[in-house]
């Protein structure tokens, strides 16, 4: 590709805002006195020399001139179509402009170099590819322009140079873009580079094109949809006319109602798409129906709705403990948690990672002991609605996540209508006897459970009837249980275990005499001051007509004391005021079921003959006492061995085991005659045989059960115990001390002995229960048996009983 230059002193044409390629024919208005002084200086210099005055068109941007101009002629000076005088010039050539000089007239005189690049023929291939690329494009662009007398005279050039420069009439390129073509001097780059521009202008055009289009669709729809709108409203009103239905029994407006309804913005998303699906069914349609029927639950829930919470920390504890005696744990653990909350809302922490701050609480405790109605306790003191969920029973996991809305009879989960009966987000809800939650073929309940009371995943909780996500993580869950391994694993490591052990008889005094007879006075119809029943009588009923963790039967007794006065009162056999005194019970309501074993008859103590031993043990119902018999059998008519009786579990029969095991390999040591052992049957029997037994904490009192038994010596009536045994003879830790002494002090135990590994459980103990026992911690079976025998009597040898 060969170049010529040729020196050229030439007047400067300054062009503001504007580029000129060669071969462009432009006009100018002379009235601007630059571009007229550089015209009147080409022609005064074109006098002396021959052809047509001569300029040199430079583009000046922001008063910087470019490097390269374009060497232009005067074709034609006259009048431009507005009146003006101007002057039509054509671009010859680029020019590159070099140093300044003098000439005539007062234009910038500038000494330049004609800069002409020659393409060779004939044009090689890759270059007539590219002219033909850029003829396709630029015919593409003209067409769409209407211009098509344009098109033929594009087609007709064939000059590389002159067709890229053809580019400069471009209406769409910049006055930059413009100046990189006049400067490219090489015209297989120039041109390259006016295909590209070109090739990047028709893009965007069809984007924007595409943007329109979409943009004059939308407006299309809408107007489509508005009128076909009023055209169904139309025919809606002409059926209702002609089935005489009155204007009043239209169905609401859903989509109305969606807008003005305080929702999220993914509920409102999600609800007007089913207005939309509502509003183009038949109403003859069922699923109209059930899409009316979800748009009316989403309504009723209240997505918006919040009860302030009551700060009154010192409040809150008095509500807890003017509605509930004792239960110090829970109370203090809810105190916690509002002062806790106080703190984060004064420090606008009210939400963070998006979940805020409920609670998630199992309380764990045998009947009767206020679990639920401490629920309602909970959110008077805190200010909070309250709403119960009975689990007792449930075994369809879609009663706590709803039915999928394909179902006929669809309704959503146990815990979205929890939340719309309540009518606010932040609610206490009582998960009643989650212990009781079965599983089978429909669904496990439970695992269904484990996303509702996650405090990391609950705030996203989605219901299958609902299919949005639903905010529980502000939510109180109080969950109640008796027994704290019938909760799956999972579910009960996502709450926080509070115990409650069951009430002393102290406490059951106060909770009768502030709670229960006010209360059972009222549903007999008395007056408080027509009957009383004073406090020796309410601790007689509560040690000796009851023996219970709770206060169930304790106000069954009290309301069966009251109809029987009122009774009385009605037939004229007693008058009223009366006040009932521990004298009067056995009149009223018959003789005591539950006599202490020390109130009894010596001679009628189960411990009055050698082989009985007082344990402690926890059911489903709290602490009871349990009774250990053993006896030896006849060594002509019994069999060798050991016997188990009374529905024991395997933990238990290995704890007799063992503590046959022990005296047999330490029985001289203690002075027990265990020949016996080896050849009579050993018979162990555990009474209320009808209730199934299991545990290792039987082992010590089984071991002195069979001490007592070879040896002769009476178990000490007032005398209970609890511990695991081992080989060895050590006593080892067991769970669940609170509920066992609570059991003994109800039972009229005055002694306990304990492992010494759970002494620091006596911290939960009340402190009138331990004051009324006398608490051995030991570690060995030895000083159990030392504790809970009694002397031998004069040394005489021991009578062993044997079985009949």
């Amino acid at each position: 590709m060969a170049s010529t230059s040729t020196p050229l002193t030439l007047p400067v044409l300054p062009l503001d805002g504007e580029v000129v390629l060669p071969g462009m024919v432009v006009p100018l208005d002379l009235s601007d006195s630059e571009v007229r002084a550089a015209v009147e200086a080409a022609q005064a210099a074109a006098r002396s020399t021959p052809g047509k005055p001569r300029v040199l068109l430079v583009p000046r941007i922001d008063g910087t001139y470019a490097n390269t101009g374009v060497l232009g002629t005067v074709e034609q000076v006259g009048r431009l179509a507005d009146g003006d005088p101007g002057a039509l010039i054509r671009g010859r050539g680029r020019v590159r402009i070099g140093a300044g000089t003098t000439g005539p007239g007062a234009a910038l005189w500038v000494e330049g170099t004609s800069v002409d690049e020659i393409v060779p023929e004939p044009v090689p291939g890759q270059i007539a590819e590219l002219v033909k690329e850029y003829k396709a494009l630029a015919t593409a662009w003209l067409r769409k322009r209407g211009a098509w007398q344009v098109v033929d005279r594009v087609q007709a050039i064939d000059d590389v140079s002159a067709l890229a420069d053809n580019s400069g009439y471009s209406p769409f390129l910049t006055t930059e873009q413009k100046v990189e073509l006049l400067e490219t001097t090489d015209p297989v780059a120039r041109l390259k580079l006016a295909t590209q521009q070109l090739r990047d202008h028709l893009a965007e055009q069809d984007v924007a094109e595409s943007i329109a289009k979409d943009v004059q669709e939308g407006v299309d729809k809408q107007q489509r949809e508005f009128l076909l709108r009023r055209q169904l409203e139309a025919v809606r009103k002409e059926l209702r006319e002609l089935n005489g239905e009155q204007e009043g029994e239209e169905s609401d407006d859903y989509r109305a109602r969606v807008e003005a309804a305080d929702l999220p913005e993914k509920v409102r998303e999600a609800a007007l798409k089913e207005v939309d699906k509502l509003e183009r069914s038949s109403d003859q349609s069922p699923e109209g129906s059930w899409i009316r029927t979800w748009l009316d639950t989403v309504l009723e829930m209240p997505w918006s709705e919040r009860t302030e919470d009551a700060y009154d920390i010192r409040g809150a504890q008095a509500v807890l403990d003017a509605e509930h005696a004792g239960l110090q744990d829970v109370k203090e653990r809810i105190t916690e948690y509002l002062a806790v909350r106080k703190r984060r809302d004064d420090r606008g922490l009210g939400v963070v990672g998006g979940r805020r701050g409920g609670a998630v609480l199992a309380l764990v405790g045998p009947p009767g002991v206020g679990k639920t109605s401490l629920g309602e306790s909970v959110a008077h003191a805190m200010g909070r609605k309250f709403v119960r969920v009975a689990l007792g029973g449930v075994r369809d996991e879609a009663e706590i996540r709803g039915h999928r809305r394909t179902y006929v009879g669809a309704l959503p989960g146990r815990i979205v209508r929890a939340i719309k009966e309540a009518g606010s987000m932040n609610p206490v809800v009582l998960l009643d006897e989650i212990d009781k939650v079965g599983s089978d073929f429909r669904g496990d309940p439970a695992a269904a459970l484990l996303e509702v009371l996650d405090p990391a995943q609950n705030h996203t909780f989605r219901d299958h009837y609902l299919e949005v996500e639903l905010d529980l993580s502000d939510v109180v869950f109080l969950a109640t249980a008796n027994v704290l391994e019938a909760i799956p694993e999972a579910l009960a490591d996502r709450m926080e275990i509070v115990r409650l052990d069951g009430y002393t008889e102290d406490e059951k005094v106060v909770i009768a005499r502030d709670h229960l007879l006010p209360r059972q006075l009222e549903r007999a119809g008395l007056d408080q001051d027509e009957v009383t029943i004073d406090e020796g009588a309410l601790r007689k009923l509560a040690g000796e007509y009851t023996r219970e963790a709770g206060v169930r039967t304790l106000e069954r007794s009290v309301a069966r004391l009251l109809r029987k006065v009122a009774a009385q009162h009605e037939l004229g056999e007693r008058q009223l005021p009366f006040t009932v005194r521990d004298e009067d019970l056995r009149e009223l309501i018959g003789r005591p079921h539950h006599v202490p074993e020390s109130a009894q008859d010596p001679a009628e103590r189960r411990t009055s003959v050698p082989g009985v031993a007082t344990g402690l043990a926890v059911t489903g119902a709290g602490g009871d006492v349990l009774y250990v018999e053993a006896s030896l059998a006849d060594p002509e008519t019994g069999a060798a061995g050991l016997t188990l009786t009374g529905q024991l579990g395997d933990v238990m029969k290995e704890s007799a085991q063992i503590a046959l095991s022990f005296l047999r390999s330490h029985g001289a040591e203690l002075e027990l005659p265990v020949a016996d052992l080896k050849d009579r049957g050993v018979h162990i029997h555990f009474p209320a045989g009808a209730v199934p037994k299991d545990g290792p904490s039987a082992g010590i009192t089984m071991t002195t059960a069979l001490a007592s038994l070879l040896s002769g010596r009476l178990v000490r009536t007032d005398v209970a115990m609890t511990g695991e045994v081992s080989l060895t003879g050590r006593v080892l830790p067991i769970g669940g001390v609170k509920q066992k002494l609570l059991a003994a002090h109800r039972a009229g135990v005055t002694t306990v002995i304990i492992p010494k590994r759970n002494e620091p459980d006596l911290d939960d103990v009340p402190a009138e229960v331990l004051d009324k026992l006398d608490v051995h911690a030991v570690t060995d079976v030895r000083q159990v048996l030392e504790l809970a025998l009694t002397p031998a009597a004069n040394g005489a040898a021991p009578e062993v009983p044997v079985a009949a």
